[in-house]
């Protein structure tokens, strides 16, 4: 055997070398920066490879564009873009494209005032800029899924149709493809994907015919690259496949490629060059959870970093649920014990769970979950006996807890169904502790405008709410079950809205994200409200939707989601970084070949 082996030269048969590992370089954010790691795609790179744009939260708090140069040591922020969410280059790299303010704008990318191209209503997931001069957006409003908006400015046409009847939520992430002849995106049947276990589609539509084609399963925020293949992520690892563009086809089994990419966080330039954000620094955002008083104390309560969302205090006051992220795409709900300084998880599926509600007896806790395949409104012990119960499934999407009634006996919540309107709705609590079960709900809100976050008086007969039908989200009170009118609370803006259980006020949120306090009188029928009073100079951590803040039982102070740097102006936020990679295209096809010369 070995003379045979010997005789075939089979020692000096060329081995395959061992993988090599990527050359990354790392890129730092403005001092002080921070990226959003739960939007997403908040990078673009021009197509040349010699400009990125990125979405950062500064230091002073606010969310805006910045642009770095390679061959310079700083981002610079571009004025006008405050909000800015998916930004994308233009074809000839002198224009960003942008969404804010539910508009899609452009602005140069060596400056200048902000052009808005249209208006939108609905969630929007990212934009793609074709060689045509035409804007391909995922739109997501009403039946639309993705649309066509002219570079110049122009009223959206529908490209996609979302599917409910297949299971389709929202169209995410499009691509035009080289020639303009096809668009690729990603059908998601779930808001989040779990664990990044999806049944999701990558699919392509043909623009002319309006014919789609589905062209890999599983996996999102699905990309073509020049190099011949179809990247995605799954479970914070980027995949690769050998892709035809010819054909729209994948040609190969996929292959691992990178680790540790946050969701969609990264974007590639026609040059070869890749960057993305590491999910490895995701747990760097700096939110703590801190008591806050009249006086803009604070102390610490929950001080090691991570995101944290949506406090909620037990009615004693003695254990604090919250929602805290451990990645993308997972989130459990915890309990604090304030008196024993001790903390326990009540979740455990994969998904992202949120919104916790303590029934009125503090022994159970309702959120909603985004748990595959079972999505819904669930119930579990508040101290963490038994498994969580599902309460109702899910069809809209977004179904979110917003507050139970004093007596127990009825649960607000707020959807977007698919007109992408807001409602509010109620609907009665049944069964014992051990095993809670919701009846047939009942609409509470019938306008035309957006209402979300309703929260039930201390005595069951008052509803507090926002919406947005001035165009701007202010807080609202009417009557429950009613009828009756609604009145006004705030007036330059108000969200998330907290009655005290200890004297007639009602707090809630500024858009720059400070607590507000209005007093009020209320009988039978009338419901009056004072001139609303800033309660703290402190600007809470912004976490879009969810409640950075809830009110302590004896009302004397907040639980509030801080960056360390608003508690303590000694402490200084840790800077993110952006990875960059100058050669991956090549680094691919070594990897994954793809048969073509």
């Amino acid at each position: 055997l070995v003379a045979a082996l010997a005789a075939t030269g089979w020692w000096l048969a060329p081995r395959p070398p061992p993988p090599r590992p990527l050359m990354r370089l790392s890129v730092e954010t403005s001092p002080g920066a921070i990226f959003d790691r739960f939007r997403g795609a908040q990078l673009a790179l021009s197509p040349d490879g010699t400009r990125l744009v990125a979405a950062e939260y500064d230091a002073a708090g606010t969310w805006h564009l910045a642009v770095r140069r390679f061959d310079q040591s700083r981002f610079v922020p571009i004025p006008g873009t405050d909000g800015a969410l998916w930004p994308f280059f233009s074809p000839d790299g002198e224009w960003i494209a942008f969404f804010a303010d539910n508009k899609l704008k452009k602005v140069a990318i060596q400056g200048g005032v902000p052009v808005t191209l249209c208006d939108l209503h609905g969630w929007t997931f990212g934009g793609s800029w074709g060689d045509d001069g035409t804007i391909v957006a995922a739109i997501n409003e009403g039946t639309t899924g993705l649309a066509r908006i002219p570079s110049g400015g122009g009223v959206p046409s529908p490209l996609t149709q979302i599917r409910a009847e297949k299971g389709e939520r929202m169209h995410a992430w499009p691509q035009v493809l080289p020639g303009g002849q096809a668009v690729l995106f990603m059908a998601m049947h779930h808001d989040t994907p779990v664990d990044g276990e999806t049944d999701d589609e990558t699919d392509v539509v043909f623009p002319k015919s309006g014919e789609r084609k589905t062209v890999h399963h599983g996996g999102f925020a699905s990309r073509y690259v020049p190099s011949g293949h179809l990247v995605y992520v799954r479970q914070d690892t980027m995949w690769a496949a050998p892709f035809s563009i010819d054909r729209l086809a994948v040609t190969g089994a996929p292959q691992p490629v990178l680790e540790e990419v946050n969701g969609p966080d990264f974007d590639f330039s026609s040059t070869g060059i890749a960057v993305y954000v590491s999910s490895r620094q995701e747990l760097s955002t700096p939110y703590a959870v801190w008591w806050l008083d009249g006086t803009g104390r604070t102390t610490p309560l929950l001080p090691t970093p991570g995101i944290y969302e949506n406090l909620r205090f037990s009615p004693d006051g003695k254990r604090l649920a919250f929602e805290l992220a451990s990645s993308w795409i997972r989130a459990d709900i915890w309990v604090k014990d304030l008196e024993r300084d001790t903390q326990s998880r009540l979740t455990r599926p994969p998904g992202r769970h949120n919104t916790p509600l303590w029934t009125p007896d503090g022994e159970n806790i309702v959120f909603d979950s985004n748990s595959q395949p079972a999505s819904g409104l669930y119930s579990v012990r508040a101290d963490g006996s038994g498994e969580a119960q599902r309460l109702t499934e899910v069809k809209s999407l977004y179904w979110t807890a917003g507050s139970i009634s004093p007596d127990g006996r009825r649960l607000a919540f707020f959807q977007f169904a698919e007109d992408k309107k807001g409602r509010i709705w109620t609907a009665p609590i049944e069964g014992d502790r051990d095993r809670l079960r919701l009846g047939k709900p009942e609409l509470f809100s019938r306008g035309s405008a957006t209402e979300q976050y309703p929260a039930f008086s201390p005595d069951g007969r008052w509803i507090a709410y926002s919406s947005n039908e001035s165009g701007t989200d202010e807080l609202y009170v009417r009557p429950f079950p009613g009828p009756g009118g609604k009145t006004q609370i705030s007036t330059g803006g108000g969200v998330n809205p907290i009655w005290s259980r200890t004297e007639r006020k009602l707090y809630f949120l500024t858009p720059d994200w400070r607590i507000m306090a209005a007093g009020y009188e209320a009988n039978a029928a009338v419901f009056a409200a004072a001139r609303p009073q800033l309660w703290s100079e402190k600007k809470l951590a912004f976490l879009g939707g969810c409640y950075p803040y809830d009110l302590a039982p004896d009302g004397k102070r907040f639980a509030v989601v801080l960056n360390p740097d608003t508690a303590n102006e000694q402490a200084r936020k840790p800077t993110d970084h952006v990875m960059v990679l100058p050669d991956f295209f090549d680094e691919l096809r070594r990897r994954v070949p793809t048969g073509r010369n």
